[in-house]
């Protein structure tokens, strides 16, 4: 199937009865569906994991026709058999988020005053396989969008990024300190890439990723030493996520997937970002903090941003944390030294996801693979063009160099990766 025959299958999941339980669930069982359309709002190359489009829908309520509109997140319907049982516990693991966990973190930060998360309420899940649906609030009508993720995040954007996250991550302890069962689910304790047991594993994914970064740097040249690293974390993938699971203290409910595009902002009349929404739960795990903050800073700051404010950016982190987790009376809070050591300890996990996004973040989204490419069959292909794309972004995107070597020469410079 090309786009927009996939869309259009999409689209077909999408029904009449879903739209009316959300509207009950969200407006009250007095609510009446009038009429409802679908509107979509994405691009190519947006929708991978799960088709995003939303339903326009107007409703009578107290003798009045009202508009209201949700956003749908529904089964990509690819056509690579091969990943439908990876598919299903990815819609899964962000329902039960969204309609279990969400409303009991919910609870306890509302009783604490603070109010509850960063993130938009969910309305309606429907989990047939192959079938698969889930309606949420629009945030967009509450003036939210997104930034744009060629840009990197400036310090404003990224301060109020980790201040979710952190709201998420103390919450999820208090949850834990309440309720110690409410985070054993094994989807949420599965090391990254290994979603169903006996399933395809995505680690090649990752691994051919990070041969074009050798490649990429071999281009470049005066970075043999980073290459023979890259190569060893290549060769380790699945070691370092299998003991990335390993309980400490330090393990909290992470977003897991917490780069900007997953993320929507609300600004002031004067342009200043005031209010972070967390989106798409779907990688959702139970690890060390520090690995939101790695994937956040290494997928979504340039080093000119993140390298003369790293500490500035922690503490941010550290203040939101233990201020939720105070107020709710949790048992840990965070030093200042504890936070950047456990961060450093997490590196290799931004370097990974640092190389795997970056020419995702910064390819023109007219140039995005269109998703018909990774049907059954044709990962090569869609490997082989994401990889052409990305090297020649060398030549064609002034932004791509500076901000891939960056991150490679923090690392050497914290003895990460030996010089």
């Amino acid at each position: 199937m090309n786009y927009c025959e996939r869309t259009r299958v999409c689209h077909s999941l999408i029904t009449e009865e879903a739209v009316k339980e959300a509207l009950r669930a969200d407006k009250g069982s007095e609510a009446q569906l009038v009429s409802w359309k679908i509107k979509d709002f994405t691009r190519k190359g947006d929708n991978y994991v799960a088709l995003v489009t939303s339903v326009e829908a107007d409703y009578a309520l107290g003798g009045e026709v009202r508009r209201v509109s949700y956003v749908i997140k529904a089964n990509p319907c690819h056509d690579a058999k091969s990943y439908e049982d990876v598919t299903h516990a990815i819609f899964l693991k962000e329902a039960d988020f969204y309609t279990n966990l969400l409303p009991q973190m919910n609870s306890i930060l509302q009783a604490t005053g603070l109010g509850g998360l960063d993130m938009p309420l969910c309305y309606y899940s429907g989990m047939e396989r192959k079938k698969e649906l889930i309606i949420l609030e629009d945030l967009r009508t509450r003036g939210f969008k997104m930034f744009d993720r060629r840009k990197g995040l400036d310090v404003a954007h990224a301060k109020l990024a980790l201040k979710g996250l952190a709201k998420l991550h103390a919450a999820s302890l208090l949850l834990q300190e309440r309720k110690p069962e409410s985070l054993e689910a094994k989807l949420l304790n599965r090391p990254w890439g290994n979603l169903v047991e006996g399933s395809t594993n995505v680690l090649p994914i990752l691994e051919r990723t990070l041969d074009t970064s050798v490649t990429i740097l071999s281009k470049i040249g005066g970075y043999e030493s980073t290459i023979v690293w890259v190569k060893n974390v290549k060769a380790k993938l699945q070691e370092i996520f299998e003991s990335d699971v390993k309980s400490t203290k330090y393990h909290v409910l992470c977003h897991g997937d917490a780069w900007n595009n997953n993320m929507l902002f609300r600004y002031s009349d004067d342009a200043t970002p005031e209010e972070v929404m967390l989106l798409d739960l779907q990688a959702c795990r139970r690890v060390s903090f520090a690995n939101d903050l790695n994937f956040l800073l290494y997928t979504s700051l340039t080093g000119d941003v993140r390298r003369p404010n790293l500490d500035a950016l922690l503490e941010t982190y550290r203040g939101h944390f233990n201020a939720v987790m105070e107020a709710g009376g949790g048992a840990l809070r965070l030093g200042r030294e504890e936070v950047l050591e456990e961060f450093r300890k997490k590196n290799t996990i931004g370097a990974i996801f640092g190389m795997v996004t970056i020419g995702v973040v910064l390819v023109d989204p007219r140039e995005a693979v269109e998703v018909e490419a990774c049907e059954e069959g044709n990962f090569d292909r869609a490997f082989e063009e994401v990889k052409t794309k990305t090297l020649a972004m060398l030549e064609t995107n002034p932004l791509l160099r500076p901000r891939f070597l960056a991150m490679f020469d923090e690392f050497i410079e914290s003895g990460l990766i030996p010089a």
